[in-house]
């Protein structure tokens, strides 16, 4: 089973994404964990590693797929 990541950090084009898009997943193939950024501080370094530029973001298998546009990480990290 692989895993998918989905990060965000709570605006409503995360919200929607979220909603709208890991409705769409597979459960049976892919196991999903939602990650917060705006609560979940600590994780940012760990989406930068994986490669998240902005959220909203899904990675999955070591690819990053940057879904609309939510803010920049940058912004995120600031915020």
């Amino acid at each position: 089973m692989s895993k998918a990541v989905f990060y965000h950090a709570g605006c409503p084009v995360c919200v929607d994404a979220e909603q709208t898009v890991l409705s769409y997943l597979d459960t049976a193939k892919v196991q999903t964990e939602v990650v917060h950024l705006g609560t979940t501080r600590s994780r940012i370094e760990e989406a930068e590693k994986a490669g998240v530029k902005s959220v909203p973001a899904l990675v999955i298998g070591g690819s990053v797929y940057h879904i609309n546009f939510g803010a920049s990480l940058e912004d995120v990290k600031n915020g």
